[in-house]
C-alpha cells in the first residue's frame, strides 16, 4: 500500500487523519521536508481541497510521487446569521495570524444578543485525494450545529469551541473519538477510506 502524505501543515488536522487512519503509513509536508505554500484561490471547498493536492503534485514532478497518494482537505465554519461567513475563508478570517482565540472572541460578539434559533451554523469538509496520473478523487462530510454564547472545552482546534452540537456541549468538548464519528472531517474521512479501499 502506498503512503499518503498530507497536504496541510495543520497540525489539528494531522492527528485527526492519523487517528481515523491508523492502518495506513501516514505522512506529512515536513516528514518530507517539503516548505511550499500553497495559494488557495478557489472559491468553493472543492476547488481548494483540488488545488492543494494538483498543487502538491505539480510541485514534485521532478521527484519520485509514485509511492505516495496525496491528500488534502479544506473546511470551514459557516454561520447563517453572518450570510455563511467565515466559509472557504475560515482560516484567513479576521487576519490569516489572528490566535482563533481572538477570531472566536470576535465571533461571539457578533453574535450577541442572537437567539439560540438563529444562531445555526455548520462545518463543512471537503477531502481530495489524488494518485500521480490520475484524477481527483473528492468526498465530502458536513455537521450541523449552533454557535454558541461562550467558548467551551479544550478539545480540538480552530473554531470547534464556539460551535455547540446541542445546548450544552461544544465541539472541543468531545474525545477525539467522539469527535470522529459526527465531525464534518470525521465523516469525510470515512467516505474516503471506503473509496481508497474501493477504487485505488
Amino acid at each position: 500500500m502506498k503512503s499518503i502524505m498530507l497536504v496541510t501543515t495543520n497540525q489539528g488536522k494531522v492527528r485527526e487523519v492519523k487517528k481515523f487512519f491508523e492502518d495506513y503509513n501516514i505522512i506529512t509536508m515536513a516528514d518530507a521536508k517539503i516548505d511550499y505554500n500553497i495559494e488557495e484561490t478557489g472559491t468553493t471547498f472543492e476547488e481548494n481541497a483540488v488545488i492543494k493536492v494538483e498543487s502538491i503534485i505539480s510541485y514534485m514532478e521532478k521527484k519520485d510521487t509514485n509511492q505516495y497518494l496525496f491528500m488534502a482537505d479544506d473546511s470551514g465554519l459557516e454561520i447563517d446569521f453572518l450570510n455563511k461567513e467565515p466559509g472557504v475563508y475560515s482560516s484567513r478570517y479576521l487576519g490569516e495570524d489572528t490566535p482563533y482565540e481572538e477570531k472566536n472572541k470576535i465571533i461571539l460578539e457578533r453574535m450577541e444578543g442572537v437567539l439560540w434559533s438563529n444562531r445555526t451554523a455548520r462545518f463543512v469538509c471537503v477531502i481530495a485525494i489524488i494518485a500521480p496520473n490520475q484524477k481527483p478523487i473528492v468526498t465530502k462530510g458536513t455537521i450541523e450545529g449552533y454557535i454558541g454564547f461562550e467558548a467551551k472545552g479544550s478539545n480540538g482546534f480552530g473554531y470547534d469551541p464556539i460551535f455547540y452540537i446541542n445546548e450544552e456541549t461544544s465541539l472541543a468538548e468531545l474525545s477525539a473519538e467522539e469527535k470522529n464519528k459526527i465531525s464534518h472531517r470525521g465523516k469525510a474521512l470515512s467516505a474516503m477510506k471506503l473509496k481508497i479501499e474501493s477504487e485505488i
